[in-house]
C-alpha cells in the first residue's frame, strides 16, 4: 500500500510544483532504478558533494565507502544532503528559454548513522550489492573480518525526502508553434553490455544467469 511523503520545509517544492510527487513509491522508485548518489556533506567547513555507491531496505538508504573517506567520516555527524538523478531526455524546444531536460529526481535530507556492528554492517552491504547487481550476494565470497573493518557504511532514514519529474515535450509560447524550427525531445538511455571476463578468471567459468539477465 502506497504512503505519502511528508514534506518539510525543506522538500516542500515550490518552483514548477506540478513536476513533484508525493507518492512515497515514487521516491522508491527513483532510488532503484539509480546506481550513484551524490552525498553532500560538510568536512573542515566545506561543502563536498561526492559520487557514493549505495542500496536502498525499506525506508533506510544505505551509503558505502572506505573508513578512509573523510565524507563518511564527517557524514555520520551532521545532516547530509543525497541526491540520485536520473536523466531521460534533451528537451528541444523553438525557443532557447523552454529548452529543459527530462528527468526523475530524489533529494533525501537526514542525520545518518555510522554502522558499527558486523551484522549490521553485512546487512547493509547485502542491500547495496544487490541493487547493483541482483543475484550477486549469494555467489560472493563473504567479507572477512578485515575488509568489513576497511568499509564504511552509513543508515540514512527516507524521513525527510522529495521527488521532482519531468517529462513529455517541450512547452513552447504558443505564437511560437508556428515557426518553421524543429521541436521535440532526444531520448537519453542507459544500457548494459555485454560481461567482459576478468583476464585472470580460471578457464571454463561461465558468466552467471544473473549477470546475463
Amino acid at each position: 500500500m502506497s504512503t505519502l511523503l511528508s514534506p518539510t520545509e525543506r522538500t516542500r517544492v515550490r518552483r514548477i510544483r506540478e513536476r513533484a510527487r508525493s507518492d512515497r513509491a515514487d521516491l522508491y522508485a527513483v532510488l532503484d532504478e539509480g546506481v550513484v548518489c551524490h552525498l553532500g556533506v560538510v568536512v573542515d567547513g566545506t561543502p563536498r558533494v561526492i559520487p557514493t555507491a549505495y542500496g536502498r531496505s525499506g525506508d533506510t538508504l544505505y551509503l558505502h565507502g572506505s573508513t578512509g573517506a573523510a565524507s563518511l567520516r564527517s557524514g555520520a555527524a551532521q545532516e547530509v544532503c543525497v541526491t540520485v538523478t536520473h536523466l531521460d531526455g534533451i528537451v528541444v524546444a523553438r525557443s532557447l528559454f523552454h529548452h529543459s531536460l527530462n528527468y526523475r529526481s530524489a533529494v533525501v535530507y537526514g542525520t545518518p548513522r555510522a554502522l558499527t556492528d558486523p551484522a549490521d554492517k553485512l546487512t547493509a552491504l547485502q542491500a547495496i550489492t544487490e541493487h547493483l547487481v541482483p543475484g550477486q550476494w549469494d555467489a560472493l565470497r563473504p567479507p572477512s573480518p578485515k575488509e568489513l573493518a576497511a568499509t564504511a557504511l552509513l543508515a540514512l532514514p527516507l524521513d525527510e525526502a522529495s521527488v521532482k519529474i519531468r517529462q513529455g515535450p517541450p512547452t513552447d509560447e504558443e505564437e511560437d508553434y508556428a515557426l518553421p524550427v524543429w521541436a521535440g525531445v532526444l531520448p537519453v538511455r542507459q544500457a548494459f553490455g555485454a560481461p567482459e571476463p576478468d583476464p585472470r578468471l580460471r578457464p571454463g567459468v561461465p558468466v552467471p544467469p544473473h549477470l546475463t539477465r
